[in-house]
């Protein structure tokens, strides 16, 4: 399953994990010192929907936010009567 949204295409998104150490000035120490920087990945928050799409259901990777923000029409679910 790839990481992009079908929809508005949010992919995977890159960045840093700082490491720091020691005490605040504020705090009567020396300060804060970097002691590492790590690459890490921002990842999307994906779903697979159900989309109704030109009157036909389909399968889709999309993210939260375009579920919330209603880009995606979810189709409706009929009972049966018993």
């Amino acid at each position: 399953m790839s990481r992009i949204c079908d929809v508005c295409g949010k992919s995977p998104m890159y960045g840093n994990t700082i490491v720091r150490h020691g005490l605040a000035k504020a705090k009567g120490g020396i300060g804060l010192h970097t002691t590492g920087i790590s690459r890490r990945r921002f990842l999307p928050n994906l779903q697979r929907v159900r989309v109704q799409e030109n009157g036909r259901v389909q399968r889709k990777t999309v993210c939260a936010r375009c579920i919330k923000s209603g880009k995606v029409v979810k189709p409706v679910v009929s009972k049966k009567a018993v």
